[in-house]
């Protein structure tokens, strides 16, 4: 019993399984799955990438952001050192060449300090590192100066970049520190120059792709170097973009932006250097950060739409594979139950059809009537027009039949020769007796030359049969008494209908 059942259920699942809803519903679920799969993949991938020059970004940054920090770390000692030196009576009253040494001997040291001057409190400058003789120049006016003459306290004043009028409008960065007297009066300033060109050689060396940026930016909202860009981008100001407000709204972090400069879309990485109002950014272009991951996308994207597509593709034709066997079985089965002349059910399939109707009407206690249908003279016909017309007789006496029983539950078979059965569920003797004369004349009607026959036509004899469901005794028996009525009709002149009832 075990056994049975589980085979039973097998069965089904099988059944199931190979059905080609599921077949189909599965090869699309299966692609779907995979191609979620991959997505899942490759946006981690893309992730990754994102991770990856992010973190690139910050050590690059890191190393420029203390190169140049250091860097001006030892302009402003040797500015401090100017200073102090000016506050020196002994190095005041030294000669010429001994007090250039003592003034700009650190300067000298550093090759991006193209020049160290000293200003007086009106602004003239009093003293150049790099001649004895000072041009006869004025920076008054220089911002440099009046935030020092101003502010004593403020310390090393950074500016924006400026094409100099002391050095033959090269572009530098001015650093400056105040000169204050003992009682604490403004006695001028010194000020450096760090060559652009030399922080724009720091910024070169980063690879920072195709599309890619770097710069270093003063907080005042000018370009101090960027690369790429070269000496048109020293001093283009960026006060009012997105960018800006981004590079002034935290001392550093990261953030996406489309560049106001050359409208690329880059993700920035930037850094305020501490004590200095310069900020440094990194900034790959999306387009580069992502250019190998979109290559490895659409390789390993292309070929899993093609495993899916196949995939698929091998289920739809699995489910006409299915589909063809299953119309092949079907018509084997039709072919098994059916008759190959007249189309109708076959004495086999008769057979069935009678003992499962007797078990249903036995159970519900409902009549079963069978009408046994016999063409007259059939043989006299034959023998007068040839096999082949008597085939087609037969044809379309099944059609004629089939055309006038109308209800779902009853079926037309054919017995055998040029007999027909009609099986008719839950139908008394009065309803089997109407049908069967309604046959009878519809045949008639059909009005086939028969010489044979005293009609002039081809004419049927019905016998039937009606089990009142009364007495449960068998199918075989409802039959018999339908064929004995066919008899009976037959032997009373042909072309009748003579019903019988059972228990």
């Amino acid at each position: 019993m075990h056994k049975a059942s589980t085979r039973i259920i097998s069965n089904r699942l099988f059944t199931l399984l190979a059905s080609p809803r599921v077949l189909v519903g599965g090869g699309v679920a299966f692609a779907v799955a995979m191609l979620s799969i991959t997505l899942v993949i490759l946006y981690g991938g893309r992730h990754d990438a994102t991770q990856y020059s992010l973190e690139w970004s910050k050590n690059t940054l890191n190393v420029v952001s203390q190169d140049i920090a250091h860097d001006i770390e030892l302009c402003d000692l040797a500015l401090q050192a100017v200073v102090d030196g000016m506050d020196r009576a002994d190095v005041r009253a030294a000669p010429e060449a001994l007090r250039r040494t003592a003034l700009f001997d650190r300067a000298a040291m550093l090759p991006y300090l193209r020049a160290v001057f000293v200003a007086d409190a009106n602004g003239r400058v009093i003293i150049d590192s790099r001649t004895p003789r000072p041009p006869a120049a004025s920076v008054k006016n220089a911002d440099y100066f009046e935030v020092q003459r101003d502010h004593a306290a403020w310390g090393l004043y950074v500016s924006a970049p400026h094409a100099s009028q002391l050095l033959d409008a090269e572009q530098v960065l001015y650093l400056s520190r105040r000169i204050t007297g003992p009682d604490g009066a403004f006695l001028g300033i010194v000020v450096g120059a760090i060559d652009v060109r030399y922080l724009q050689g720091l910024l070169s060396g980063i690879n920072v792709g195709e599309h890619g940026s770097a710069a270093l930016v003063h907080t005042d909202g000018e370009f101090v170097v960027r690369v790429p860009g070269g000496e048109a981008m020293i001093g283009r100001s960026l006060r009012g973009t997105r960018t800006m407000a981004r590079l002034m709204a935290e001392r550093q972090g990261s953030f996406r932006e489309q560049a106001s400069v050359d409208g690329v879309v880059r993700v920035y990485t930037f850094k305020h250097i501490a004590g200095l109002p310069l900020i440094v950014d990194v900034a790959p272009a999306e387009t580069d950060i992502y250019a190998q991951w979109r290559q490895r996308a659409f390789r390993v994207g292309a070929v899993m739409l093609l495993v899916c597509a196949a995939f698929v593709g091998v289920a739809q034709l699995f489910v006409r594979a299915l589909g063809q066997k299953e119309r092949a079985e079907a018509a084997l089965l039709k072919l098994a139950q059916t008759d190959g002349l007249t189309g109708l059910a076959n004495r086999r399939t008769l057979d069935e059809i009678l003992e499962r109707e007797w078990h249903r009407a036995v159970r519900a206690k409902q009549p079963l009537s069978v009408l046994f249908v016999d063409l007259d003279h059939f043989k006299a016909y034959n023998d007068h027009y040839g096999h082949q017309a008597g085939d087609a007789v037969l044809i379309a006496l099944g059609h004629c039949l089939a055309q006038h029983v109308r209800r779902p539950a009853d079926r037309v078979a054919r017995y055998g020769g040029e007999e027909f059965v009609v099986v008719l569920p839950d139908t008394d003797s009065i309803g089997a007796l109407s049908l069967a004369e309604q046959l009878r004349e519809a045949v008639a009607k059909l009005s086939i030359e028969h010489v044979g026959s005293a009609e002039g036509k081809v004419t049927v004899s019905i016998g039937a049969a009606s089990w009142q469901g009364l007495m449960a005794e068998s199918v075989s028996s409802v039959v018999q008494a339908a064929d004995r009525a066919l008899y009976r009709a037959k032997s009373i002149g042909r072309n009748r209908v003579f019903g019988t009832i059972l228990g």
